[in-house]
């Protein structure tokens, strides 16, 4: 990644990948994608690469990621998808030209227009939001545990009782935390 700015946090599920550009959003928010090249970088990490982006795309692009983890929480938590935010994902969805395509080790990839425009690659993440959103996909969308974070994710374990949106990062701040407050409670455990 790009010297100066934070690391992606990357997960498997495109949409809530997406919404994880903003990490933090109840304590001191992460911006991950603060400049259009940083967006650039983060779509073609995900194989959407794009010539470039301008700062009106990148807004775009912003504004589609906040419309995704309010609908997206709002799933979680079993509430009606908010009317602004279903618009946006489904203007974006509609807005771009990209093809389903069969790769020969039969996934599917996406294949943008020949102009590779940030539109284009928008409108992937929002069918990909799409699909999890309305209960297409198998999984569960949940919200991260941490009260800093509270990112919205899709849980595909065999339980569906998943509680961080990343193990690696709030999972293991919050076990850590844990452990911490245990051994000032039981200092004589440590020996």
């Amino acid at each position: 990644m790009r010297a100066g700015f934070p690391d992606f946090r990357l997960g498997s599920v495109l949409a809530t990948s997406f919404t994880g550009t903003l990490s933090e959003r109840h304590g001191d928010a992460v911006e991950r994608i603060p400049t259009p090249q940083r967006l650039v970088d983060w779509l073609a990490v995900y194989g959407l690469a794009v010539d470039s982006c301008t700062t009106a795309q990148l807004d775009l692009a912003r504004e589609l990621r906040e419309s995704i983890h309010a609908a997206a929480t709002a799933a979680a938590i079993q509430d009606a998808l908010p009317a602004p935010a279903v618009h946006v994902i489904n203007n974006r969805s509609a807005q771009g030209r990209a093809a389903a395509i069969l790769t020969p080790e039969g996934k599917r990839q996406w294949q943008l227009s020949s102009a590779s425009r940030v539109e284009d690659a928008l409108s992937v993440i929002a069918a990909d939001a799409i699909s999890i959103i309305s209960g297409e996909r198998d999984g569960k969308l949940a919200l991260c545990a941490s009260p800093t974070c509270q990112a919205a994710f899709f849980d595909t374990s065999q339980s569906r009782t998943r509680k961080w949106c990343d193990m690696n990062t709030c999972g293991n701040r919050q076990k850590k935390a844990r452990f911490n407050a245990n051994q000032r409670k039981n200092p004589r455990s440590a020996e």
